[in-house]
This record gives C-alpha cells, sequence and structure tokens, in this order.
C-alpha cells in the first residue's frame, strides 16, 4: 500500500497524525507546504491525501484542486482551524473525500483516514467505467418477461394496456414498445389523464375550434393530431372522466374523432398504449370505468412488477442511479458498501424505481464519502422512521430530503432530519372505537369513508407544512405529484 500524505504547517498535527497513523501500521509521509506536495506528485502519488487549508505558500484548496486534476479517484481529507461554511463548501464543490475540522477527536480522525484507505484501495481494484446503459434494466425473471413482450410486440400496431405501481416505470415501457415499433419514426406523444382538470382534458385530447368556448381564440391541436403517426400514451387511464371514455371508446373504434365545437371528423392514425396503477376490472364492477373500453385496451396487457418483486434488480439500478447523478452533478459516482447494499435490497420501496432513483439523488448530495455505509443511508430505509403519526400531528414520512424540482420553491438541497418523535397507539384505539361504532350503526361503505378522512388528513397536513406547494408535500408523503392531484380533486381539497 502507498503511503498516506500529511501536508501541514504545524508541526505537532503532523506528529501526532504520524504516530496514531503507525499504530495503525499505515505508511505516512509528511509535508509542511502544497508546493513540496505538487513536486512529489511528479513521481509519485498518496494512497490518500490530508490537507490542512490554510498554509505558507499555498491553499489546501488550491492544492485539492490541482491534485484532482492528476488524480480525480484520490481521496483528499480537508483539515482547518477555520470551521466556516465557505471553507466547507469549498471543500466539497473541489471533491474533498470529508472536511476534517480542528481541533478533532484523533480516533475518529483516524478513522476517518481508514475509510479514505478503504476507498481509495477499492478504486484501484473495481475499475467502474460508466457504459452506454440500456434503456431499461432488470436480469430479474419478471422484467425478463416484459422485455421479451416488447421484442414480441415491436412489430405490431396492437393496442397496449400497461399494469404497475406507481413509481415502476409504465412510460418507459410505452417509450420502449414505441422505440421498437414500425411508428418509432413518428412521435411519441405522452397524456396523464388523473393530473389535467376534467374540463380540460377533452381539449388537450382532441383539440378545439376557434370560438369552442370563452378563451379559445384560436384553432388548437390535440394529442390525437400531434401523435399522428406516432404513438400516444395515456398515463392513469383509470382516472378518465366517465363521459370522455365514450369519446376515446370512438376514436379507437372507427380511428375518427371531432375537435371540441368541431363538425368536421379528423382521422387519427395513432398506436394507442394505456397505462394504470388502478385494478380496472373492479372500476369496471364499481362502474366508474366503461366495460367496452376496457376490452378495447385490454388486447395486450403487460404487468410491471413492484421492486421488491425484482430486488435482484436493486444493486444494478443503484450503480446506474448513482453513475447518472454523479454525471448530472459533476462529480464521482458513489458506491454502497457490501452491508448497505443488503440494506437497500432488503427494503420494499413503496415508491419502486421512482424512490430508488431519488434516493440515490439524496446520497449524491448528501452522502459524507464516496463509499456510502449503512449509516449514511436515509431513516426510512435504516428503519427509524415511524410508519405514521395521529390526524395533525407529523404526518407520514417516506421519501427522504431531495434535490428540489423545479418550481417547488424549496432550497436546493434539504438537510437529513431527525426522525420525529415516537408515535404511540392511542390514534389506533381512537381509529377502532370509530370503526366499531360504525360498523355497529350499519354505515355502508365504512372503509371508503374512513380511507378518505384519512387520505384527505395526511394531505391537508403536508400541504400545510408546505405552504401549500403540492410537489413538495408529495415528496414528503412518498408519493408521486400525479397522485397528489388526483387525490386533491377526488377528495375536493381544492
Amino acid at each position: 500500500m502507498k503511503p498516506i500524505w500529511i501536508v501541514d504547517d504545524d508541526q505537532s498535527i503532523r506528529f501526532v497524525l504520524e504516530k496514531a497513523l503507525a499504530r495503525e501500521e499505515l505508511p505516512v509521509r509528511s509535508f509542511t507546504n502544497p508546493r513540496d506536495v505538487l513536486l512529489a506528485l511528479e513521481d509519485d502519488s498518496p494512497q490518500v491525501l490530508v490537507s490542512d487549508i490554510r498554509m505558507p505558500g499555498g491553499s489546501g484548496i488550491d492544492l485539492l484542486a490541482k491534485v484532482k486534476e492528476r488524480h480525480p479517484g484520490l481521496p483528499v481529507i480537508i483539515m482547518t482551524a477555520y470551521s466556516d461554511l465557505d471553507s466547507a463548501v469549498s471543500a466539497f464543490q473541489g471533491g474533498a473525500f470529508e472536511y476534517l475540522p480542528k481541533p478533532f477527536d484523533l480516533p475518529k480522525a483516524v478513522e476517518l483516514i481508514r475509510r479514505a484507505v478503504d476507498e481509495s484501495l477499492r478504486e484501484e481494484s473495481v475499475d467502474e467505467h460508466v457504459t452506454e446503459v440500456p434503456e431499461m434494466l432488470g436480469q430479474a425473471p419478471a422484467m425478463q418477461d416484459v422485455f421479451r413482450a416488447i421484442g414480441r410486440l415491436s412489430q405490431s400496431n396492437v393496442t397496449v394496456l400497461i399494469t404497475g405501481e406507481s413509481g415502476s416505470g409504465k412510460e418507459l415501457v410505452a417509450r420502449a414498445l414505441h422505440k421498437h415499433s414500425q411508428r418509432s419514426a413518428g412521435p411519441f406523444v405522452a397524456i396523464n389523464t388523473a393530473a389535467i382538470p376534467k374540463d380540460l382534458l377533452e381539449s388537450e385530447l382532441f383539440g378545439h375550434e376557434r370560438g369552442a368556448f370563452t378563451g379559445a381564440q384560436a384553432t388548437r391541436r390535440g394529442r390525437f393530431e400531434q401523435a399522428e403517426g406516432g404513438t400516444l400514451f395515456l398515463d392513469e387511464i383509470g382516472d378518465m372522466p366517465f363521459d370522455l371514455q365514450t369519446r376515446l371508446l370512438r376514436v379507437l373504434s372507427d380511428g375518427q374523432f371531432y375537435r371540441v365545437g368541431g363538425h368536421s371528423p379528423q382521422k387519427a392514425s395513432v398506436r394507442v398504449i394505456a397505462a394504470t396503477h388502478q385494478n380496472l376490472e373492479e372500476r369496471v364492477r364499481d362502474g366508474a370505468f366503461r366495460e367496452d373500453l376496457f376490452h378495447r385496451l385490454n388486447v395486450i396487457r403487460l404487468r410491471l412488477p413492484a421492486l421488491r418483486e425484482r430486488r435482484e434488480d436493486i444493486p444494478g439500478l443503484v450503480r446506474h442511479f448513482l453513475q447518472r447523478s454523479a454525471k448530472d452533478l459533476g462529480g464521482e459516482p458513489k458506491r454502497l458498501s457490501d452491508a448497505a447494499m443488503v440494506l437497500m435490497a432488503n427494503f420494499d420501496f413503496p415508491g419502486n424505481v421512482r424512490q430508488l432513483e431519488n434516493i440515490c439523488h439524496w446520497l449524491t448530495v448528501m452522502a459524507p464519502a464516496q463509499v456510502v455505509d449503512p449509516k449514511d443511508l436515509p431513516p426510512e430505509v435504516l428503519g427509524t422512521l415511524p410508519a405514521m403519526a395521529p390526524a395533525g400531528g407529523h404526518g407520514l414520512v417516506s421519501s427522504p430530503p431531495m434535490l428540489a424540482q423545479p418550481g417547488s420553491g424549496s432550497a436546493a438541497t434539504e438537510a437529513p432530519r431527525s426522525a420525529p418523535p415516537a408515535v404511540g397507539s392511542n390514534w389506533l384505539g381512537d381509529l377502532e372505537l370509530e370503526a366499531r361504532a360504525l360498523l355497529d350503526s350499519g354505515q355502508p361503505d365504512v372503509w371508503d369513508h374512513l380511507t378518505r378522512l384519512f387520505e384527505g388528513r395526511l394531505i391537508q397536513t403536508a400541504l400545510a407544512i408546505t405552504k401549500g406547494r403540492r410537489i413538495e408535500a408529495a415528496h414528503k408523503l412518498g408519493i408521486g405529484r400525479n397522485t397528489i392531484t388526483r387525490k386533491i380533486q377526488e377528495l375536493g381539497l381544492d
């Protein structure tokens, strides 16, 4: 193993670290200024570099930048007695492995250096180049079945219904079906029917003529016309209003439609792919979805497995998302230790692949070292957050703090939060009493009644915390923004 280089003009710091590392049987080489380090780098390189920030003859931050130019994967620990925000930010922006304020606890400093050494040795033994990643990843048998189905459908224009939980990647499958079809040269147009208000959805789908309604100052092409010769992806089709289902059925049946306010039929040469997380058979039985439309859409059904059903794919997805996050942020991709990967693989991911991707974004920003240990994982993966809280209390906690979405109004990053106080069981007792009273009284639809109250209070609490910002509230609740929009409409919370 190569020696650890210590750069500090303070002789006592060098002496203490040299002795402590020698007891750990780690070789050490010391320098008093950055200039000597740069000269030594011409002929040699360290396993780990530990450098002070302020020294005669140069800055540790400048040294960090020059070292990273020559050895991008070298772990560099920055020490300073001036523990200010600017120094910390400059260190991490420059690619430092860790920031060590003085005076430091010697055993903790040695432990940190040992972690950096392990990282450096791992870098030498594992060469993980970021290669061109396929559009979809998955070695699990369930995903291989999906890939085979996409291959079989590549030469067909048949309508496809994709089912699966929220966040499982239904739009990715739709895009793959389009890309490998005979219509790949045409446009791929996607619309989420749950995210658009009912009175606007008809115009979004079919377009409108000038003067068709107040504000219609010009003729507008709808999504069917925009997708001409290509593929139209109708996401969350189970939430489409009942009267619009009739119009969609007519288009699928005879390939024609009318713009809103129009009198001339428009032809539609469009392949329709629909997706939903709901059980459409139940929606049909409940009278919320047309049975004839269901059979028209359900020609070929592809069920996308939840992430917990394909745990063997989690390590590959983690590496992919960490590499992509590092590329987006301009840094080196982080890696999970074996113990951390075991925890990730055993987590159920209620938000599926989308939640896994968000966690990887969070780790890229917030994990302190290149190798992510179990203690660096967000609380919900470690199981340290309660599942839920009483109405009006702390709310549901699921997704980690993450990169802000455009327009969310939140800061660029959010610091990791401590777990809220432990939640007692009184609210469950109250729920039982309420349920017993409703059941004993013979009230119908007890499930729906209590579920609406529960979901409504959760969403209202999250919106109160985020000052009405829906996207941020959805992140905090661990649900998709389309889901929170749909729930707000269904529950009448507008």
